[in-house]
């Protein structure tokens, strides 16, 4: 592989420096670098950052791939900066064995995109009745290191707490889909004002705080590791930050478009504002900056849910929830957090890769800049402003909530091991 110095990148946001990767890792970080023969990319003004980790995307191969499949999911991941991404279990068939996380875990290599590690499934099915292979999919080639059902809820506490209980063994954590069922039958959007005066079914903040209440007790009376899935709420964020003063082992997600956007766009019927959990108040998002701010919440995850056309384009009871995501990340969380002074790039990096990356044991990623590291790298210009136009996406679907929106900053460039995998906003 050929050498690529990088010229004055702002690394993790600080001051200008070079950068020289050789072959698969960083070899030298510096002033005034030099390499004969490399590969220069002028990157004056641009942010390097460690390349993005999501650790709750949506695949959908095996079963769904006229929605994704692991190639067109993971160029998506690409273009938006990622260069690891954990694929969610609700497949067809679900991943709930070996042999599906493997077929996944292989896929992911074959396209190299971006890593691609498989989550398994906590239940049988999904059907939250009977505890999948948790051990044997963890000591499969794919190694398993999280548990979902997302799409759906763990709700059985029982069954919870043996889940809790086996990963232990192995260092795994059980990421939660905070949804109590029985409280959300026939939901359509947030419980409230706008749900009221839409007259559209209600999803009621405490159906995702009472699981979660219950999941931080569990995980403190097992000693086990537990993961709070796109918490959407204020009330939520007061329960996590219990428990963590607590020292309850609990780490939590927040999707970007849970920072950015309201269910007042309900109010347009556009099912592209449908989405499990469902678009909160203001004050809930908020309140979900700030929990990212001050570490509260650990991470954003894109929860990249894509769709066919024709499960979007309905009437909104009927329409798939969801929102593609992959893509727009990284400028959501820009306008939202960094723009607004609530963290700087630094602390992008740790909550987009560093942080991600320790709480689902991605081997070589959330790594820092530096010597001798993996060349997992991502190059942002944040100065750049674009309006959102989803006939552009790698990925396969397009059911975007930022259609027409403009948002700030670009991926230029993404690098997986050394390997450009995205080259001046391109799919390399």
């Amino acid at each position: 592989m050929s050498k690529i110095l990088i010229r004055g990148a702002k690394v993790l946001g600080g001051e200008p420096q070079d950068v020289l990767i050789d072959g698969e890792t960083v070899a030298e970080v510096g002033a005034d670098l030099s390499a004969e023969g490399a590969t220069v990319i002028e990157a004056g003004g641009q942010i390097l950052l460690p390349g993005l980790v999501d650790l709750h995307t949506h695949l959908r191969e095996p079963g769904r791939e006229d929605s994704e499949t692991v190639l067109t999911g993971t160029r998506a991941a690409a273009v938006g900066g990622y260069t690891s991404v954990f694929a969610m279990a609700n497949t067809h068939p679900v991943a709930d064995t070996p042999g599906v996380v493997e077929q996944v875990y292989r896929l992911g290599q074959e396209h190299g995109y971006c890593d691609v590690q498989p989550n398994g499934a906590v239940t049988v099915g999904l059907e939250g009745r009977k505890l999948a292979e948790l051990g044997a999919m963890h000591d499969s080639a794919a190694g398993v290191t999280v548990f979902s059902d997302d799409g759906k809820c763990v709700d059985d506490a029982v069954i919870m707490r043996r889940a809790l209980e086996y990963v232990k063994a192995f260092g795994g954590v059980v990421a939660q889909h905070a949804q109590e069922p029985r409280l959300t039958e026939g939901a359509q959007m947030n419980e409230g004002i706008v749900s009221a005066e839409l007259g559209l079914g209600g999803w009621p903040a405490v159906a995702e705080e009472s699981i979660i209440a219950r999941d931080v007790l569990l995980a403190e009376h097992v000693g086990s590791r537990v993961h709070i899935c796109h918490l959407s709420t204020a009330g939520s964020v007061e329960i996590v930050r219990w428990a963590k003063s607590r020292g309850i082992d609990v780490t939590a997600e927040v999707t970007p478009h849970h920072l950015l956007l309201t269910d007042e766009l309900v109010r347009s019927y556009n099912p592209v504002y449908k989405v499990n959990p469902p678009l909160r108040t203001e004050k809930d998002v908020l309140a979900l900056r700030e929990a990212l701010a001050d570490g509260t919440i650990d991470i954003v995850a894109t929860d990249h849910a894509p769709h066919p056309h024709e499960d979007k384009d309905c009437e909104w009871a009927a329409a798939a929830m969801g929102m593609v995501g992959l893509e727009t990340a990284l400028s959501v969380v820009q306008q939202t957090m960094v723009e607004t002074g609530l963290l700087d790039w630094a602390g992008v990096a740790d909550r987009m890769s560093f942080a991600p990356a320790r709480i689902g044991r991605a081997k070589g990623h959330g790594r820092p800049v530096s010597a001798g590291e993996p060349a997992n790298l991502t190059l942002v210009d944040p100065a750049y402003r674009g309006v959102v136009d989803p006939a552009d996406f790698a990925s396969r679907s397009r059911n975007t909530p930022y259609e027409g929106r403009e948002l700030p900053g670009r991926v230029t460039h993404t690098f997986l091991r050394g390997r450009a995998t995205v080259v001046d906003g391109k799919l390399a």
